[in-house]
């Protein structure tokens, strides 16, 4: 990365308060659900006032939404790692293979993201993750300031139409009816 690329002082504390707390978050999570959260008890945690949370997250809900995003740009590049190295059913058998990871990890954060996908039905925007909480968030990841935030079904269409061409799937292969029953399985 270069150095105009890199995240300014404020983007830096802005990421490290938004990941502090989501971290908080996911730590509750393992032994309660959200419900049993207050912002006051989350707050306290992080060392931030309760006006302060409200300036990162307008609910609490929110900060779902926002795990949820972080899970999803991790999986997506975890998604083009596979794909450069598999190709069509194998990268789908990846991607289940490093969700059912997470899930034994982290259970209680995975049900939670579940069930708050299973409750937005108009598909409320997701927060944006900034540079700085990319590379805050996965120091290890080597690529992710660059990662695409393509969709989880974006990566299942690409590797079904591979399988197609490869012949692990047969060419007539409904692909609408395929990725329903992909992202309804996932």
């Amino acid at each position: 990365m270069s150095d105009a690329a890199k995240p300014t002082l404020r983007e830096r504390k802005f990421a490290r308060t938004r990941l502090a707390l989501a971290a908080a978050v996911t730590r509750h999570l393992e032994s309660a659900p959200l419900d049993n959260l207050s912002v006051k008890a989350l707050c306290d945690q992080v060392q931030i006032s309760e006006a302060t949370f409200f300036n990162y997250f307008p609910r609490k809900d929110d900060l779902v939404a926002y795990l949820d995003k972080l899970w999803s740009l991790e999986l997506n590049w975890y998604g083009g790692q596979a794909a450069q190295q598999q190709h069509g059913l194998a990268v789908i058998e990846a991607l289940f293979r490093y969700t059912a990871i997470q899930i034994q990890k982290k259970p209680g954060l995975m049900a939670e993201i579940i069930a708050y996908e299973a409750r937005d039905r108009e598909h409320a925007p997701r927060p944006e993750i900034t540079l700085a909480e990319r590379v805050m968030a996965f120091p290890d990841l080597e690529g992710i300031d660059a990662s695409e935030q393509d969709s989880l079904e974006t990566l299942f269409k690409a590797a079904l139409q591979q399988a197609m061409k490869r012949g692990e799937l047969p060419e007539n292969t409904l692909m609408p009816a395929a990725m329903v029953g992909l992202v309804s399985i996932f």
